[in-house]
C-alpha cells in the first residue's frame, strides 16, 4: 500500500510531514510513502534519521503552493506544485492514496481536475470527524462547497452515510440536517428544500439538528454546506481548546490547584484526547475517484502519521468503491419517491 504524502503541505513542512511519515513506516506494516516535494530540502530532514530506505522514497516537485494562494494559482500557474505530483500519482497507480495538509482548496480543486469525480457526484464534500457524548459524529460537508443546492446536501447524506458505515461500522447511521430548528419549516431556502429531499430519501433521516445538540450523540451523520460547515469545525476545535487552558488555569489559581490537578489529570488527558484533531489525522474529501485525505494545516507529527495510517485504511475498506456502486442508485430512488409523492 503506497501513499503519496505532500511533503511541503502545511505550516510546519518539510520536517512535521517527514516526521509523521517515519513514524508511521516505523509503526505499520505494509506501508510505503512516498514524499512529494524540494527534493533537497526532504532529504536534509531524511538525513541522520531511523527508519527503512525501501519504504520511503522522494519524488522531486519544484513549486509549493502557499496556504494564501487561491486555487487558480495551484491550477494555471504551478503545474508542478507538490499537490499536483502527489495527485498524479495517484492517477498513475503510483500511489493508492494521498495526504495533503497544505491548502485545502488547491487539493480540492487539482483533485477535481486530476482525478476527477465519482459519477453521480456534482460536488464533493470534507468529511470531518469529531467527538459526541457517545461517541463521535460525522460532519458533512467540512469546507469543500460555500454555495449549495439542496441537491448537493442530498448527496452529502448519502456519502456520509456509506463512509460511516464503512469506517466506523455503524450499521444504519442516523442523519440529520444542521439548521436553526428542528421544525422542518425553520431554516433558510437551501435547508427547507434539502430537508424536503432527505425526508424523501430511503436513508435514515431523523430530520433538522440545532448547533447545540450535535455533540449529543442522537446523529451519527450531520448534513450542512461547507460554509456552515467549515464554521461549525473551527469553532468547535477552538472552543475545545479554550476550555482545557481555562480548567488548567482555574486548576493553577487554587491554593489546592496541584493536589486537584492529581485528581483532574487523567480526566483532563482523556477530555484532550476525545477533542483533539490530531487523533483522527484527517478529513476524506468524498466524491473523488480516489482516496484523498486532507488534514489540518497545522498539523502536528502525530496528526500526519494519524492521515497516513487513515489513508490506508480508507483504501483497504473500499470506501470509494462503495460510494461509486451506491450512490447512483439511492440518487435514482430518491428521485423516484419524490415523484410518486
Amino acid at each position: 500500500m503506497r501513499i503519496a504524502l505532500d511533503a511541503m503541505g502545511g505550516d510546519y513542512a518539510p520536517a512535521i510531514t517527514v516526521e509523521g511519515a517515519i513514524e508511521a513506516i516505523n509503526e505499520w506494516d505494509e506501508l510505503s510513502i512516498i514524499l512529494v516535494g524540494n527534493k533537497e530540502e526532504i532529504k536534509a530532514e531524511l538525513n541522520g534519521r531511523n527508519y527503512p530506505p525501501s519504504l520511503i522514497s522522494v519524488r522531486h516537485a519544484s513549486e509549493v503552493v502557499q496556504m494564501n494562494e487561491p486555487p487558480t494559482v495551484a491550477l494555471r500557474q504551478k503545474k508542478d506544485s507538490s499537490i499536483r505530483v502527489a495527485l498524479d500519482l495517484v492517477k498513475s497507480g503510483g500511489a493508492d492514496a494521498m495526504v495533503s495538509a497544505g491548502n485545502s482548496g488547491a487539493v480540492m480543486a487539482t483533485a477535481l481536475l486530476v482525478l476527477g469525480k465519482i459519477r453521480g457526484v456534482d460536488r464533493p464534500a470534507i468529511a470531518a470527524v469529531m467527538p459526541t457524548l457517545k461517541g463521535l459524529f460525522v460532519l458533512i460537508d467540512a469546507g469543500a462547497n460555500v454555495d449549495c443546492k439542496p441537491l448537493h446536501l442530498l448527496q452529502f447524506a448519502i456519502m456520509g452515510e456509506i463512509y460511516a458505515k464503512n469506517i466506523f461500522n455503524i450499521d444504519v447511521p442516523k442523519i440529520a440536517l444542521l439548521g436553526i430548528g428542528k421544525e422542518d419549516v425553520k431554516g433558510n431556502e437551501l435547508t427547507k428544500e434539502a430537508f424536503k429531499l432527505l425526508k424523501n430519501s430511503d436513508i435514515n433521516f431523523i430530520g433538522n439538528i440545532e448547533g447545540k445538540d450535535i455533540f449529543t450523540g442522537n446523529a451519527d451523520v450531520v448534513v450542512c454546506d461547507g460554509f456552515v460547515g467549515n464554521i461549525t469545525l473551527k469553532v468547535s476545535e477552538g472552543l475545545a481548546e479554550a476550555i482545557t487552558k481555562m480548567l488548567k488555569r482555574e486548576i493553577s489559581n487554587r491554593t489546592t490547584g496541584r493536589f486537584g490537578y492529581l485528581l483532574l489529570k487523567d480526566a483532563i488527558k482523556s477530555f484532550k484526547k476525545k477533542t483533539d484533531y490530531t487523533e483522527y489525522g484527517g478529513a476524506p474529501l468524498l466524491g473523488i475517484s480516489k482516496p484523498c485525505i486532507i488534514s489540518h494545516g497545522r498539523s502536528t507529527t502525530k496528526a500526519i502519521k494519524n492521515a497516513i495510517k487513515f489513508a490506508g485504511e480508507f483504501h483497504i475498506k473500499g470506501v470509494i468503491e462503495v460510494i461509486s456502486r451506491d450512490i447512483e442508485t439511492k440518487m435514482r430512488e430518491a428521485e423516484e419517491i419524490a415523484l410518486k409523492k
